[in-house]
C-alpha cells in the first residue's frame, strides 16, 4: 500500500488512566485507507531524550469524523510527550506502515482475538472490519488490573468481551490462556497481540490444538521502513524486518520454541 507522510490535528486527547492516553487524529482531506494489524511511526516534538518516531498501532478508524484513533502506552519520555499534545495541534505521522491481519474466508469459522495491555489496539480495529464482514469475534483482553482493561464499550460493539486480570478485580482471575473459554469452546482462527509471553503462551495453545494463528510483533521499529534493523526477527525465511514484512505473522513462520 502507499504510505504518506501527513500532518494530523489532534482532535481528541482522552486520559483514559494514569497509563493510556486515546488519541484522535484528523486531516483536511479524507485519511488514506488502511487495515487492521497496521501501524504508524508517530514524530516527537519537544523532547530533548526522542530523536526517532514512536511506532503506535492504528486503534480505529472512525470514517464518519475522517479520524484515526492510536492507543498510547506511556512507558518513556517519547510516549510521554505524546500523550501530552492538546487538541488543536499537530502530529507528523507517516502512515499506514506494514502488513495486515489475513481476513477469514469462511462465514462460518469461528474467531478469537487476544489482546493484552496495549496490544488491545490493533484488536479494536480488527473486530470491527470482522463485524463489518458479517462475523461474531470473540474477544479474549487481559490486563494486570480492571483499570487496566481499556476501550470495553467499544469492544462490546463488535463482539462478545471475555477479560481476565492478575488481580481478579474482573472477568477471571490470572493469564488470557488460563481464562475457562478456551477449555469450553473452539475456534477456527486466533488473532493475538500483546506482551511476547503472552503471545508465546497463545500460539503454544493454537500450535497444540491445530489452530491457524497470527500474532502481531512489537520489536522495535525505529524507522518502519526496513531500514534501520532494530526490528529483526529470525523466522523459516532468515532474518527479516518486523516492520516491512511484517509486523503481523503466521505462527508457523517463525523461530518460536512452542
Amino acid at each position: 500500500m502507499k504510505k504518506y507522510i501527513l500532518d494530523l490535528v489532534v482532535s481528541e486527547n482522552i486520559q483514559l488512566n494514569d497509563n493510556y492516553v486515546l488519541l484522535k487524529m484528523t486531516a483536511p482531506t479524507e485519511l488514506p485507507d488502511m487495515l487492521p494489524g497496521q501501524f504508524a511511526e508517530l514524530e516527537v516534538e519537544g523532547s530533548s531524550k526522542t530523536f526517532l518516531r514512536r511506532p503506535i498501532s492504528i486503534n480505529f478508524i472512525d470514517k464518519d469524523n475522517n479520524e484515526v484513533w492510536f492507543l498510547i502506552q506511556l512507558v518513556g519520555d517519547g510516549t510521554r510527550h505524546l500523550a501530552a499534545v492538546k487538541r488543536g495541534q499537530t502530529i507528523n505521522v507517516i502512515l499506514p506502515l506494514g502488513n495486515s491481519f489475513t481476513m477469514p474466508e469462511n462465514a462460518s469459522e469461528r474467531l478469537l482475538l487476544v489482546g493484552g495491555g496495549v496490544g488491545t489496539a490493533p484488536m479494536l480495529f480488527l473486530g470491527e472490519q470482522l463485524s463489518k464482514k458479517g462475523f461474531t469475534p470473540n474477544f479474549l483482553l487481559g490486563a494486570r488490573s480492571q483499570n487496566d482493561l481499556l476501550q470495553l464499550n467499544e469492544f462490546t460493539q463488535y463482539g462478545n468481551v471475555f477479560t481476565t486480570t492478575e488481580d481478579g478485580s474482573m472477568g477471571e482471575k490470572g493469564y488470557v490462556t488460563q481464562h475457562s473459554l478456551l477449555s469450553t469452546q473452539t475456534f477456527n482462527k486466533i488473532y493475538t497481540c500483546g506482551p511476547k509471553p503472552m503471545m508465546m503462551a497463545v500460539a503454544k495453545y493454537a500450535k497444540t490444538n491445530n489452530i491457524e494463528c497470527e500474532v502481531s510483533l512489537e520489536n522495535t521499529m525505529a524507522c518502519g521502513f526496513g531500514v534501520c534493523l532494530c526490528c529483526v526477527e529470525n523466522t523459516t525465511e532468515g532474518h527479516i524486518c518486523v516492520c516491512k514484512e511484517g509486523p503481523v505473522f503466521n505462527i508457523k513462520k517463525l523461530l518460536w520454541q512452542i
